[in-house]
């Protein structure tokens, strides 16, 4: 019926394993992330890469060393932050914007990736669901519990380099 994928990495595993990928996530000049703004989401799905980044790279790599937690949840949040000029978040700190994902390690799954067609125009798009995330606090309020959206939407639109909080007394 038209509904399974072919998976073919053309890049970086010309070895046959994560080895180069290894390497390039251990320099500190690589930057965690990629996203086309939408114009291929029929064809990929980048949004399941921070789950990824913990399932694979942290707890269950077997052909080759793992990534200690605490790094990857660095290059995730303060590393990224810094990298987009974003100053008001990526550490948990007075005065930081200090969202926050609860995270069960032993829970955490991706599923295999979907096609859903919910765009303008019956539009498609890959997504790839995710267990695990317990609870996801924006701006001080939870917006997720267990996967499910609750009625607080804290976020807003930002536009450019966020300036650091100013420091408190």
């Amino acid at each position: 019926d038209g509904r399974e994928l072919l998976y073919m990495p053309f890049a970086n595993y010309s070895d046959y394993n994560f080895d180069a990928l290894r390497e390039m996530l251990l320099n500190p000049a690589t930057a965690l992330g990629l996203s086309d703004g939408g114009a291929h989401c029929g064809l990929i799905c980048d949004a399941s890469m921070p789950t990824y980044m913990l399932t694979h790279w942290v707890r269950d790599r077997s052909r080759g060393e793992r990534l200690p937690i605490e790094m990857m949840v660095k290059r995730q949040t303060s590393d990224t932050a810094k990298f987009y000029g974003l100053w008001d978040r990526g550490v948990l700190a007075p005065g930081m914007k200090g969202d926050v994902n609860v995270i069960d390690m032993d829970a955490l799954r991706l599923h295999p990736p979907q096609m859903v067609f919910d765009l303008p125009a019956g539009g498609r798009r890959l997504i790839q669901r995710a267990d695990g995330y317990k609870y996801t606090v924006v701006s001080g309020e939870v917006t997720f519990v267990d996967g499910k959206a609750t009625d607080a939407m804290p976020g807003k639109l930002i536009r450019g380099p966020q300036p650091a909080p100013r420091a408190t007394a």
